[in-house]
């Protein structure tokens, strides 16, 4: 240590002067590199490693507490084992950075940190605090305790030498040369950051000055010594960590409890090994030192066991290690049970472990809350009783087979666990770390975010099967490949009447495929029909689930296929709504172990063959869920026209005007990709070509029929991945309100969600990634454009695109608006608010390019009820006056 002077800190107003420049030298601190900070660093080690005996013996001297030796190991800890820990660890500007996810964290110093040093580690706290502070371009004042000034105020010279001598700035660490309340007080006050090390007044102090405080309460450990424990380890380890440093360690062991099988042989090895053990009268005169006016005694903290019998008037060996009193009380009315802070060791007896943990959680309770706890056990044999006191102690730090003085500052028991004097304890002790302090706790991290688009994706069934008459030649491999044993069919009771499952029964026959058949699927399928078919599916254990219908048949074959393999799933649960399905909460069952899944369609719209959803209607609140996951995409789809020719004008209409919004919707999803956009356009020239033709020519124009095919499915490839928006989320919710076709649904509020969609200031966009501004108009310009529908700019484009959706859905036998279709207007107005909440909330909502307001979604839904121009012109009095 040179001969430097400092000024002596022993006002208010000296030390605002040495805030003041030790806050002026952080601030140029802050901009030194990391090669810099770790010179200095290391060069502040080794200076307090050099002058670990000399300071050992200073706070010796001034404290009269502690043991000389082992305070040397103490401060040798504090510089060797910390520098060691974090030599390597970069603390300053770039720490970590990701390009691929366009991650960056930066270091940043918290500014001044105020050090709180106890009298029991004076010397090694303040090595190990100023160490850190270096280490992460942070300035420190220390508060040392009283009784401990001089040799705390030694550490901190010997290390602030050393680091201005290697480039620190020269006021980088202050202190305080003589402490009070007052200035200890302001120092936590005027500081960014306390590092607090005491009794529990000093923590509650430190965590009340309005400053973020890094703190650590007291301790009152717990040991268990179980009947399958190694009895000499055990009680060496105790021994060992009790007699350490006069027992000044707040992680020592305060209490051993000890099963009573090994009782005896336990408290043998203890007196063989140099403990004292106190009669009844012996432990009384104990007791009445341990606590003095409700407080540790400060006389016997860090003293040897013999002068603390002496205080107490019992006469023991001069040499012994540990005085241990037998004691049964867990209460704090027994001094044995509270922390010591010396030689004196409480020592119960357990009938049994569940006793022994019993009395272990309370003494951690007594005072020990959050800080550290120990058991010696078997621990490859008694994994269930570890597993058991690992739960039931409150305690950061939970020792197995390790002396706790040691073994609790880490690195030197387990190497896992971080070397520190400073030992959180969490909430249950009042702090806010529950680990070992380390550089961590001492920086800023500023995590810079660049944007990035998520990974997207295309997925299918594994086989699509097209053309016209493929049917029986798909149907081939379920013996060819597959070699499938037993079929279950489902479908609706039209078509099982009208003769529609009789080709895949004949191929099946042929095959020599068992197969039944359940057709009571309803136009709206319900759970209860889904959970109808899959008990039947159960009784009949298929290996091959075929759907064959629309998207009715199709939805209901999905659920019951869930059910059916996994019987236990919830539905509610499968029916909870996603914001990505990426990250749903509820994760769905792996499906295809019981059964293969196809898809036969019979209708031009639904899409459900090549996608991952189902509706389904809980019949009992008439709510229309929505199902998403993959593991609902079929496994195989077969797109025959043949099953399609003879569909009635009303269903290729409805089914057809589904299939349209189902591409624009997918266009302009937040979703789409190029990979959708293809199919979406394309999906959409034919609709408009095809469908007016389908309508009126039937089974006359089969051409039409398999474009409509091909139409439909890839509208549904593209949804499958891009999703839907707001329009078929109002429709689902109109349709289970009325009982509306589906697609007739769709037809009267597309309009509306174009418009809607459209407008270039909305009230709130949709939130995704690779979604960066709102662009629909453009988007749906594009579809008018790709269709040859003209307009001189995007508005009229749109104008022109919704012209001719009118036309088309008119040459399809579809009215304008709800109101149309028979739907009092009354009821509708009496449902609006709950059908616009719910539409809010439908699954198909979370994909939109606009964010709609319930507010906007019940605008749309008066709009097409009574045609948009009529329906601007009504007030909310009317509208309510309606209802009335």
């Amino acid at each position: 240590m040179n001969n430097k002077k400092y000024g002596t800190v022993d006002s208010l107003s000296k030390l605002q002067d040495v805030l003041a420049r030790t806050r002026a030298a952080q601030t140029t601190y802050a901009a030194y590199t990391q090669d810099h900070v770790d010179k200095i660093f290391h060069a502040a080690a080794m200076a307090a490693n050099k002058q670990r005996i000399g300071l050992a013996k200073l706070a010796v001297e001034e404290t009269g507490m502690g043991v000389v030796e082992d305070k040397v190991i103490k401060n040798h800890y504090a510089s060797e084992y910390i520098y060691n820990a974090y030599n390597d660890t970069k603390t300053c500007g770039v720490i970590e950075e990701d390009m691929a996810y366009g991650i960056k964290k930066i270091a940043e110093p918290v500014g001044v940190i105020a050090a709180v040093i106890p009298t029991t580690n004076p010397t090694s706290t303040a090595i190990f605090k100023t160490l850190l502070a270096l280490k992460t371009r942070n300035g420190i004042i220390i508060s040392p305790h009283p009784r401990a000034k001089n040799s705390t105020i030694a550490a901190a010279k010997t290390v602030l030498e050393a680091a201005v001598a290697a480039g620190a700035p020269e006021d980088i660490i202050g202190w305080i040369d003589v402490p009070s309340l007052e200035l200890s007080n302001e120092v936590m006050k005027q500081a960014d950051l306390i590092l607090a090390t005491g009794g529990p007044a000093m923590v509650k102090a430190a965590y009340s000055s309005g400053k973020p405080a890094v703190g650590v309460g007291s301790g009152n450990t717990p040991a268990i010594i179980d009947e399958s424990a190694d009895i000499v380890l055990a009680v060496s380890s105790v021994i060992h960590s009790k007699t350490f440093d006069n027992g000044m360690i707040c992680a020592s062991e305060q209490a051993v409890i000890v099963l009573d099988k090994v009782y005896g042989k336990v408290k043998k090895e203890f007196s063989d090994r140099g403990c004292y053990f106190l009669n009844p009268a012996e432990t009384e005169k104990i007791r009445k030192i341990i606590i003095i006016n409700g407080a540790l005694n400060a006389n016997i903290v860090g003293q040897t066991a013999y002068k603390i019998a002496t205080l107490a008037g019992v006469t023991v060996p001069e040499q012994t290690k540990i005085l241990i009193g037998e004691v049964e009380s867990v209460e704090l009315s027994e001094e044995f049970a509270h922390e010591k802070l010396s030689p004196v060791l409480a020592m119960y007896k357990a009938r049994t472990f569940a006793e022994a943990l019993d009395k272990a959680e309370r003494l951690v309770a007594d005072g020990g809350f959050g800080h550290t706890s120990a058991i010696y056990l078997n621990a490859v044999s008694e994994g269930k009783k570890l597993d058991e006191f690992a739960t039931r102690m409150k305690t950061c730090r939970i020792l197995i087979n390790t002396p706790s003085s040691q073994g609790g500052i880490g690195d030197l028991y387990n190497f896992k666990l971080a070397p520190s004097l400073t030992l959180g304890c969490g909430s249950w002790g009042g702090n806010s770390v529950s680990e070992n302090v380390g550089v961590r706790h001492l920086l800023n991290i500023k995590t810079i975010a660049e944007r990035r688009e998520n990974m997207l994706w295309f997925r299918s069934p594994d086989k699509v099967y097209i053309k016209k008459g493929c049917l029986p030649v798909a149907l081939d491999e379920l013996k060819t490949v597959l070699g499938k044993k037993k079929a279950f069919i489902v479908t609706d009771t039209f078509l099982y009447r009208n003769g529609y499952t009789k080709p895949v029964t004949d191929k099946l026959d042929e095959m020599g495929i068992r197969h039944a058949t359940f057709f009571d699927v309803a136009p709206d399928p319900s759970l209860a029909c889904a959970q109808d078919g899959a008990a039947r599916m159960a009784a009949f254990q298929p290996d091959c689930i075929i759907a064959v219908g629309g998207g009715s048949a199709m939805d209901a074959a999905k659920i019951m296929w869930v059910m059916y393999e996994h019987p236990e799933a919830d539905f509610m649960d499968m029916a909870m709504r996603f914001a990505d399905i990426r990250k749903r909460v509820y994760t769905f069952p792996k499906m295809g172990e019981k059964a293969y899944f196809i898809a036969i369609p019979t209708t031009a719209g639904t899409g459900s063959e090549v996608t991952p959803f189902a509706v389904i209607t809980d019949e009992k609140t008439g709510v229309k869920y929505p199902l998403a996951d993959y593991e609902l995409m079929p496994d195989m789809a077969v797109i025959d026209a043949d099953m399609m020719m003879d569909a009635p004008k009303s269903l290729t209409s409805a089914s057809g005007i589904d299939a349209v919004t189902h591409a624009l919707e997918a266009y302009a999803s937040m979703l789409a990709t190029d990979y959708t956009d293809g199919l979406a356009l394309r999906a959409l020239k034919i609709l408009f070509e095809y469908l007016p033709r389908a309508y009126e020519n039937g089974p006359a124009d089969p051409a039409a029929r398999e474009k409509m095919a091909n139409a439909a499915t890839m509208a549904g490839m593209a949804f499958a991945n891009a999703f839907l928006g707001v329009c078929h989320s109002m429709a689902h919710k109109l349709g289970a309100f009325y009982h509306l076709p589906h697609g007739i649904a769709n037809a009267l509020m597309i309009d509306e969600a174009l418009r809607f969609n459209a407008s270039e200031v909305p009230a709130k966009m949709g939130t995704f990634p690779q979604y960066g501004h709102p662009h629909t108009l453009a988007r749906y310009a594009e579809i008018a454009d790709y269709l040859g529908i003209k307009g001189k700019n995007d508005v009229e484009k749109l104008e022109n695109l919704i012209g001719a959706l009118d036309e088309l859905k008119e040459k399809c036998g579809i009215k304008k608006t709800i109101r149309d279709y028979g739907i009092n207007e009354k009821e509708f107005l009496k449902r609006l608010d709950d059908m616009a909440e719910q539409a809010f909330d439908d699954q198909c909502t979370g994909a939109n390019p606009r964010y709609p307001l319930i507010s906007e979604i019940k605008q749309m839904y008066l709009n097409a009820y009574y045609g948009a121009a009529s329906s601007q012109d009504l007030s909310e009095e009317e509208i309510e006056g309606t209802v009335a």
